[in-house]
């Protein structure tokens, strides 16, 4: 049961192996409506080593004093990651005060 905001993680073990690697973590809010940002790597079987990293946001809703995952959005590549990051880039530059 995840009471706390902070103590959310998307690191996941199947028998001995960690399947899911959390590298990171950005809370982007917090309250009864979480936004978690994760950085992970997903344990490949066939290679049997980690594959790339890879992104995702999660948000969450706290009900009866725990927080239950509610939606995620998948960043799928490093190229997405990096176009998402431009797009937010030009959009507050295009909105800064002058």
């Amino acid at each position: 049961m995840t009471e706390k905001v902070d103590d959310l993680t998307i690191t996941y073990t199947e028998g001995d192996i960690e399947t899911t690697k959390e590298l990171d973590k950005v809370i982007l809010s917090k309250g009864s409506w979480a936004t978690v940002l994760y950085r992970y790597q997903d344990w490949d079987r066939a290679k049997e080593a980690y594959g790339q990293e890879r992104y995702t946001i999660r948000r969450y809703q706290k009900r009866g004093g725990e927080y239950r995952q509610q939606s995620k959005f998948n960043i799928s590549s490093r190229a997405q990651a990096q176009a998402l990051v431009d797009a937010l880039q030009g959009w507050l530059a295009d909105d800064a005060p002058n």
